[in-house]
């Protein structure tokens, strides 16, 4: 029985960066084995098992062997023979396929360390081509290491457009998609995935509602710079689509609730933003109902972000960029100013709902107003 770490706590380690779990297979052991030892099984497809004090997994060595369409095609081969270097081989990328022995020496069968140097994704073997979430992992691999100079090595593309065009990359399920991409926009360099998605061509069949580059491309580089909301990003990846577009890909992918309804609302919402930089009491106040902003505040907040960077993407960082900006710290104020406003026992005395409504607006406006003046 022989232990090595392997995969990214490796390749983090090798480029300097912070690892933030480490994973171990397993050669040369059985299932029943690891538990004799105290390790617990938790795999469902193949052997997995969690460390009795550390917890961290770790998983017998295997084979895979393709047998069907789509990432779940396979069928998994483990036993005490399978060699390490046959585990390393079924990985996606060469970076990803390097092991360290309990000895610190490091095993590399497949030129993970020259393509580090090299900073290159590259693909380790011809079965790339055979699952389709390997694209989307090399898209993530993209937003998380472009700020390191990584590219795509040049062959590797060209499976990427291979299984596009072989329609492999339709067989991907809906929550895989979007657990990836979800993933890549809480990279440093989101943008660098949907570019590597629009250069393999895989975007326009995964995402065809969302319009890249254009203004998208810009919205999400001034979000990135303005927050690390996953929400807040994916709003303004969806910048220049249609509010049925955006709501046709939510249902699609199963988006979760809190991304499905700011990225709708940023987009029927934001075209008024910038009438907040000049507008009125009554005018902030519309703005501030529109958004539902004394219910859910923290929504609210998301918003502003959502559009400023919207705005930004679609007018560049000059003039108009500067007005969002004012715009939205006027919203903030505005709302701040109003939203603790109570009515007076006295004044509710025979008023009903519609009246109380109105009651409680002209008064908002009315701590508006005082705040502007």
């Amino acid at each position: 029985m022989q232990v090595y770490l392997v995969g990214g706590a490796v390749r983090d380690e090798l480029l300097g960066r912070p690892v933030a779990e480490r994973d171990w297979v397993v050669v040369g052991a059985s299932p029943e084995q690891m538990q004799r030892l105290g390790y617990r099984a938790v795999g469902r497809d193949f052997p997995v098992f969690l460390h009795p004090h550390t917890h961290e997994e770790y998983a017998l060595a295997r084979r895979e062997r393709k047998v069907g369409p789509g990432y779940r095609g396979f069928t998994t081969q483990f036993s005490a023979d399978v060699t390490l270097e046959q585990d390393l081989q079924r990985r996606d990328l060469t970076i990803n396929a390097i092991a360290r022995d309990g000895a610190g020496q490091l095993i590399d069968p497949f030129g993970g360390q020259r393509d580090l140097q090299a900073r290159l994704l590259r693909h380790v073997s011809e079965a790339f081509v055979e699952d389709p979430v390997r694209i989307l992992r090399v898209a993530r691999f993209a937003a998380r290491f472009a700020s390191l100079k990584f590219t795509v090595a040049p062959e590797t593309l060209l499976l990427m457009r291979r299984m596009v065009d072989n329609g492999e990359v339709r067989s991907l399920v809906p929550e895989r998609l979007w657990r990836e991409l979800s993933r890549a926009l809480a990279e440093p360099t989101p943008e660098a995935c949907f570019d590597l998605l629009q250069q393999c061509g895989a975007l326009g069949v995964l995402l065809p509602e969302v319009h890249w580059p254009g203004c998208a491309r810009a919205a999400l580089r001034a979000a990135v710079q303005l927050s690390t909301d996953g929400a807040v990003r994916f709003a303004a990846v969806l910048a220049g689509s249609s509010r049925t577009e955006i709501s046709a890909l939510c249902e699609r992918l199963r988006v979760p609730t809190e991304y499905r309804e700011l990225a709708v609302l940023n987009a029927g919402w934001t075209p008024g933003l910038l009438a907040a930089a000049d507008g009125n009491a009554g005018v902030l106040l519309a703005l501030l109902e529109k958004a539902d902003a004394y219910r859910r505040s923290a929504r609210f907040e998301q918003l502003l972000l959502a559009a400023e960077a919207t705005l930004r993407g679609q007018h560049g960082d000059g003039d108009l960029a500067d007005r969002a900006h004012g715009a939205a710290q006027r919203l903030r104020a505005a709302r701040n100013a109003s939203a603790a406003v109570t009515l007076p026992p006295a004044q509710l005395q025979g008023l009903a709902g519609p009246q109380i409504a109105a009651a409680m607006r002209a008064a908002r406006e009315a701590h508006i107003q005082a705040q502007l003046s």
